[in-house]
């Protein structure tokens, strides 16, 4: 064999060696996510989000949760079945890509709807959906710019 074929072939299988992340190695590696990945961690929730999936996750910025009191942070994120709730209202079951993304009501894990609107960009619940499609090998996280709150 030449060394072109050679070369060719071990960059293939390095490609496929490269392991995909899933929803929370995603968002740890993005490195704007630590409240986010702090309070996964206190909810118990990593394990869910490694899972299979697929999840579309609503994913709060570092700066989204400094915008909530720090004594309600603090406090939140001691009560893990309210913090439970919340994180779990950020996530939607399936894998939804911003192409695909409509109006309207759509139900979170957590069990109550999460309005989504487009008509100046797409807020849910009010968030701004600053950034869209990181794609993780089970889901997709579009970035929010405020923690939404279940009703």
């Amino acid at each position: 064999m030449n060394k072109s074929i050679i070369a060719s072939v071990l960059a293939i299988s390095a490609a496929f060696s490269v392991q995909a992340k899933d929803i929370v190695d995603t968002a740890v590696g993005a490195g704007s996510f630590k409240t986010l990945a702090t309070a996964l961690t206190a909810a118990g929730l990593i394990e869910t989000l490694k899972g299979p999936g697929p999840f579309t996750v609503f994913a709060p910025t570092d700066a989204a949760f400094a915008k909530i009191p720090k004594a309600d942070l603090d406090a939140l994120l001691k009560d893990k079945a309210k913090l439970t709730a919340v994180l779990t209202y950020h996530v939607v079951g399936g894998k939804v890509m911003a192409a695909d993304v409509k109006a309207g009501k759509v139900k979170s894990v957590q069990g109550s709807d999460i309005t989504v609107t487009t008509a100046n960009g797409v807020m849910v619940d009010g968030a701004k959906v600053t950034a869209v499609d990181i794609v993780a090998d089970n889901g997709v996280i579009h970035v929010i710019d405020s923690v939404i709150l279940p009703k």
